[in-house]
């Protein structure tokens, strides 16, 4: 049973991150992490990390039951795209987790990280994230860097926030495309009654672009090239189901059958470019399509149309 926490705030100016940091025993990325959740209401609704708190104001912080998840290294596999002394970029397998969390203990790139790299990881991102500047869901494949050090790690974040560190995914939508590009911008924010979901919405949102062009048509799918604009939580998927072309195998957004044989949303981080956050140099780095999402294509391939 979660653990609920109330709050009665005395002064006002204060941004409700800090205040949980301050008052509840928690790290301020960790409320942050709370706050993006949906579990801090502020006189009953939910608000962004940067509300800044008024006299009166009642919080309700519902902490999850949790369990120590004790970080070990792990010699797992890694397919390395990119690496020196601040940075690591790794092309991630599907089904691999991100990072250790309750059903995944783990297993997970920050286990094979911190086997890889030692103790050099950066710490920016708290202690059972070290290293890590982004996150990919589990059933997305592809690129994903990670911080050596707090330096490389803060360059990074910050290029993320303007918007400069470039990504783009390669994913199999349902239906056909009409046009051949467009954009959505649609703001982004927890799902109203189910918090491990995202949906499109202007409530307690966050803005969220997603810029898409069509590489192939097949009968009843699309093959999509997507660069973010913006990095919400399930963007793309949540974007794409939006505008009636939810991803292959999402079934979290789309069908809850499996599609051509695949479990999971076809979806490839294929090509990060960013700059170096020591050198200043441009980094540009582009994998090969994984052996599923090419199976899926063959399938589709040899449809008649």
């Amino acid at each position: 049973m979660d653990e609920v926490i109330i709050i009665n705030v005395e002064k006002s100016g204060e941004r409700i991150d800090a205040l949980l940091a301050q008052t509840a025993e928690v790290t301020r990325s960790a409320a942050q992490r709370l706050i993006e959740d949906g579990l801090v209401l502020v006189n009953g609704a939910a608000v962004r990390k940067n509300y800044r708190c008024s006299a009166g104001d009642t919080v309700e912080l519902s902490l999850p039951e949790t369990r120590d998840i004790e970080l070990v290294p792990q010699d797992i596999p890694l397919e390395i795209a990119y690496e020196d002394s601040d940075v690591v970029v790794v092309n991630k397998a599907r089904g691999m987790v991100v990072h250790p969390a309750p059903g995944h203990p783990d297993g997970t790139l920050v286990n094979a990280l911190m086997f890889r790299c030692g103790d050099s990881l950066s710490g920016v991102g708290g202690e059972k994230r070290p290293g890590i500047v982004h996150r990919i869901d589990k059933d997305t494949s592809g690129l994903i860097i990670a911080a050596k050090n707090d330096f490389a790690h803060l360059g990074l974040s910050a290029q993320l926030g303007d918007h400069s560190l470039s990504r783009v995914y390669e994913c199999v939508v349902r239906g056909r495309m009409r046009e051949d590009s467009g954009t959505v911008d649609a703001p982004i924010g927890r799902h109203p009654t189910d918090r491990k979901r995202m949906a499109v919405t202007e409530k307690n949102s966050r803005s969220a672009v997603t810029h898409w062009e069509v590489i192939a048509r097949y009968r009843g799918y699309t093959h999509l090239r997507c660069r973010l604009e913006t990095g919400r939580t399930h963007q793309i998927r949540v974007h794409m189901a939006h505008i009636g072309h939810p991803l292959l195998g999402d079934g979290v957004y789309g069908s809850p059958c499996p599609e051509k044989g695949l479990e999971g949303q076809c979806l490839h981080a294929r090509e990060l470019c960013f700059v170096h956050p020591r050198t200043g140099e441009i980094v540009l780095l582009v994998t090969e399509l994984p052996e599923y999402f090419r199976s899926v294509l063959s399938k589709l391939g040899s449809e008649t149309e």
